[in-house]
Protein backbone atom coordinates (compact mmCIF):
# COMPACT_ATOMS: atom_id res chain seq x y z
CA UNK A 1 0.00 0.00 0.00
CA UNK A 2 2.81 2.35 0.74
CA UNK A 3 4.11 2.75 -3.26
CA UNK A 4 0.28 2.76 -3.79
CA UNK A 5 0.17 6.05 -1.51
CA UNK A 6 3.50 7.36 -2.86
CA UNK A 7 2.27 7.06 -6.93
CA UNK A 8 -1.02 8.79 -6.05
CA UNK A 9 1.22 11.45 -4.14
CA UNK A 10 3.64 11.94 -7.20
CA UNK A 11 0.04 11.92 -9.35
CA UNK A 12 -1.16 14.05 -7.33
CA UNK A 13 1.85 16.83 -7.23
CA UNK A 14 1.19 17.03 -10.87
CA UNK A 15 -1.99 18.43 -10.54
CA UNK A 16 -0.89 20.94 -8.22
CA UNK A 17 1.89 21.95 -9.99
CA UNK A 18 0.01 22.63 -13.32
CA UNK A 19 -2.90 24.19 -11.04
CA UNK A 20 0.07 26.86 -9.92
CA UNK A 21 0.01 28.09 -13.17
CA UNK A 22 -3.90 28.53 -13.13
CA UNK A 23 -3.91 30.34 -9.51
CA UNK A 24 -1.91 33.52 -11.32
CA UNK A 25 0.11 33.80 -7.71
CA UNK A 26 -2.89 32.84 -5.88
CA UNK A 27 -4.81 35.92 -6.63
CA UNK A 28 -7.50 33.68 -8.20
CA UNK A 29 -9.76 32.20 -5.61
CA UNK A 30 -10.69 28.61 -6.70
CA UNK A 31 -7.75 27.77 -8.34
CA UNK A 32 -5.74 28.55 -5.10
CA UNK A 33 -8.13 26.53 -2.59
CA UNK A 34 -8.57 23.62 -5.05
CA UNK A 35 -4.56 23.41 -5.60
CA UNK A 36 -3.82 24.01 -2.10
CA UNK A 37 -6.14 21.13 -1.12
CA UNK A 38 -4.42 18.92 -3.34
CA UNK A 39 -1.01 19.93 -2.14
CA UNK A 40 -2.18 19.03 1.03
CA UNK A 41 -3.27 15.76 -0.01
CA UNK A 42 -0.10 15.64 -2.10
CA UNK A 43 2.05 15.69 1.15
CA UNK A 44 -0.34 13.56 3.31
CA UNK A 45 0.04 10.59 0.69
CA UNK A 46 3.90 11.01 1.00
CA UNK A 47 4.12 11.23 4.85
CA UNK A 48 1.96 8.16 5.05
CA UNK A 49 3.95 6.23 2.21
CA UNK A 50 7.17 7.40 4.13
CA UNK A 51 6.50 5.37 7.13
CA UNK A 52 7.90 2.51 5.44
CA UNK A 53 9.79 3.85 1.77
CA UNK A 54 13.13 4.91 2.80
CA UNK A 55 13.05 8.79 2.98
CA UNK A 56 15.63 9.31 -0.12
CA UNK A 57 14.03 7.32 -2.41
CA UNK A 58 10.58 8.17 -1.48
CA UNK A 59 11.01 11.63 -1.73
CA UNK A 60 12.93 11.23 -5.19
CA UNK A 61 10.84 8.98 -6.71
CA UNK A 62 7.96 11.65 -5.44
CA UNK A 63 9.47 14.44 -6.88
CA UNK A 64 10.60 12.18 -10.43
CA UNK A 65 6.88 11.66 -10.79
CA UNK A 66 5.89 14.99 -10.43
CA UNK A 67 8.67 16.62 -12.24
CA UNK A 68 8.62 14.13 -14.97
CA UNK A 69 4.45 14.72 -15.40
CA UNK A 70 4.33 18.20 -14.85
CA UNK A 71 6.64 18.54 -18.21
CA UNK A 72 4.36 15.92 -20.22
CA UNK A 73 1.29 17.88 -19.61
CA UNK A 74 2.98 21.26 -20.44
CA UNK A 75 4.33 19.26 -23.46
CA UNK A 76 1.05 17.83 -24.62
CA UNK A 77 -1.70 20.32 -23.51
CA UNK A 78 0.32 23.78 -22.72
CA UNK A 79 1.98 24.28 -25.70
CA UNK A 80 5.61 23.64 -23.93
CA UNK A 81 8.62 22.55 -26.67
CA UNK A 82 9.23 18.78 -27.41
CA UNK A 83 12.86 19.34 -28.10
CA UNK A 84 14.61 15.83 -28.03
CA UNK A 85 16.92 16.58 -25.57
CA UNK A 86 14.04 17.76 -23.24
CA UNK A 87 12.36 13.80 -23.88
CA UNK A 88 14.86 11.70 -23.84
CA UNK A 89 15.96 13.67 -20.47
CA UNK A 90 12.77 12.87 -19.26
CA UNK A 91 12.79 9.26 -20.01
CA UNK A 92 16.08 9.30 -18.05
CA UNK A 93 14.08 10.71 -15.43
CA UNK A 94 11.03 7.55 -15.76
CA UNK A 95 14.08 5.01 -15.78
CA UNK A 96 15.75 6.60 -12.73
CA UNK A 97 12.19 6.24 -11.01
CA UNK A 98 12.05 2.95 -12.00
CA UNK A 99 14.96 2.17 -10.79
CA UNK A 100 14.37 3.78 -7.55
CA UNK A 101 11.77 1.21 -7.46
CA UNK A 102 14.06 -1.55 -7.99
CA UNK A 103 16.43 -0.74 -4.92
CA UNK A 104 13.35 -1.34 -2.46
CA UNK A 105 12.28 -4.65 -0.60
CA UNK A 106 8.95 -3.80 -0.52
Amino acid sequence: MDWTYLIVAGLLEIIWAVGLKYTEGFSRLWPSVVTIGVMVASLALLALALKTIPVGTGYAVWTGIGAAGTAIVGMLFLGESRDVLKVVSLMLLVAGIAGLRLTVNH
